[in-house]
C-alpha cells in the first residue's frame, strides 16, 4: 500500500453536530471552564476556504508550516467522548489556518489572493493514547469580519465528524502580535469576540490557551475538544465492512517503553501487510510483508530498537487482501512519555 491508499483508508467525513455554548464575561474563566466540562463543542462553518485534506497524501503531517513566517507555535488538542469524557483513540483531526497576513494557502479568489497550489497550514494528525494531536505551525493573522481563529475537523467514524473553530484570548493575542510588529504587519486584531460572526453566540468551549514556550521561543496551546462518543471511535460503514475480514486490536502496552504488541484476528484468509508510519506521513517499516494467513488471532510483536527506529508514536496500519478486496485500519501507537 502507498502512502495515499493509507491516508485514505482512515474514512470519509460525515455531518457535524450542533450545541451553543454561551459566552461568560472573562476569558480565564471560559478556558477554564472547556477543561473541565465534557459538553459538546460547538458546530461550525468548514468555511471559507476549505480543502478536503484526505485527498492529497502530503496534508498526513505534525509540521504543516511549509516554510511559512511568523511566530511559532505548537497546537495541541486534546479529544474526548461526550458520554464519559474520556480520550478518543486513534481518530483523524484536520486543522487549517490563515497565515500571518490573513491568507489562505489553496484558493486564489477576489478575498483571498493566496497560492492555489500551496497547501502550507493545513494538515491532519491521529490521536494517540491520550485523545492527543499536536501541530507545528506559526501563529494566524488575521482577516477583515473575523476574530483571529483555527479550524478544526474530528473524524469520529466513516459516519460522522465534528466540525468547529477555536480562538484565543484577546489580550494575550494582542500582545503576541505587539511583540512582532515586523511579522504580523497588519497590527493588533480589532474584533472581539461578539463582533465576530462565529463567535457571537458563545465562545467558552472553543478558547484555547495560550503561553510562551521558553523552549521553542514561540508559544504553546492547548484546548479539550468534546465530541459525541464515549471514548472510543465510532462504527461506520467502512469499519463494518472491514470488520467482516479481520479486527485490528489497540497495541499493548499502551502507551509503551520500547516494545509492544499488535494483536488482530483475522476471519478470513487473507494476504497480510502490517506496516509503520511515522507522524510526518513516511512508512518507515513493514513488519509483515504479504504473508498469506488462514483465519484466526494473532498477535505481533514489534521492537523499535531492533528495528533501528527512534522511540516515538507511530501509526501501525495492518492491510489484509482477499476476494472480498483490499480492507486497511490504521491506529496509533503512543510511546511513555
Amino acid at each position: 500500500m502507498n502512502r495515499k491508499e493509507f491516508l485514505r483508508s482512515a474514512g470519509a467525513a460525515g455531518l457535524g453536530m450542533v450545541f451553543v455554548g454561551k459566552e461568560v464575561a472573562a476569558a480565564p474563566i471560559a478556558a477554564a471552564l472547556q477543561q473541565s466540562t465534557c459538553t459538546l463543542v460547538p458546530s461550525e462553518t468548514a468555511g471559507p476556504f476549505p480543502l478536503d485534506l484526505s485527498e492529497n497524501s502530503r496534508f498526513f503531517r505534525k509540521d504543516i508550516r511549509d516554510g511559512q513566517q511568523g511566530v511559532l507555535l505548537t497546537q495541541r488538542l486534546r479529544i474526548v467522548g461526550a458520554s464519559n469524557c474520556q480520550p478518543m483513540r486513534n481518530v483523524r483531526v484536520n486543522i487549517w489556518h490563515c497565515d500571518k497576513d490573513g491568507l489562505y494557502s489553496g484558493y486564489n479568489v477576489a478575498n483571498n489572493r493566496g497560492d492555489a497550489n500551496a497547501i502550507h497550514l493545513r494538515g491532519y494528525q491521529f490521536t494517540d493514547a491520550n485523545g492527543e494531536v499536536e501541530f507545528t505551525t506559526v501563529f494566524p493573522g488575521w482577516y477583515s469580519g473575523r476574530i483571529c481563529h483555527i479550524h478544526f475537523q474530528v473524524y469520529v467514524s466513516s459516519t460522522y465528524s465534528a466540525v468547529s473553530q477555536l480562538t484565543y484570548d484577546i489580550a494575550a493575542k494582542n500582545a503576541l502580535y505587539a511583540a512582532n510588529r515586523t511579522l504580523y504587519t497588519k497590527g493588533n486584531d480589532p474584533l472581539g469576540y461578539t463582533q465576530d460572526n462565529i463567535f457571537s453566540d458563545g465562545y467558552a468551549l472553543q478558547l484555547a490557551t495560550l503561553t510562551p514556550n521558553a523552549a521553542t521561543g514561540g508559544y504553546s496551546s492547548f484546548m479539550q475538544v468534546t465530541v459525541q462518543g464515549s471514548g472510543t471511535t465510532g462504527v461506520g460503514h467502512i469499519e463494518k465492512e472491514t470488520a467482516k475480514v479481520f479486527e485490528l486490536g489497540q497495541n499493548y502496552p499502551n502507551p509503551y517503553r520500547t516494545t509492544t504488541t499488535i494483536p488482530f484476528t483475522l476471519k478470513q484468509s487473507s494476504t497480510v501487510r502490517l506496516e509503520l508510519w511515522d507522524l510526518s506521513g513516511r512508512k518507515v517499516a513493514t513488519i509483515l510483508d504479504n504473508r498469506t494467513m488462514a483465519a484466526g488471532d494473532y498477535t505481533v510483536p514489534v521492537n523499535l530498537e531492533a528495528l533501528n527506529l527512534p522511540i516515538g508514536n507511530y501509526m501501525y496500519q495492518l492491510v489484509a487482501n482477499n476476494g472480498e478486496g483490499t480492507f486497511a485500519i490504521p491506529k496509533m501507537m503512543t510511546v511513555m512519555r
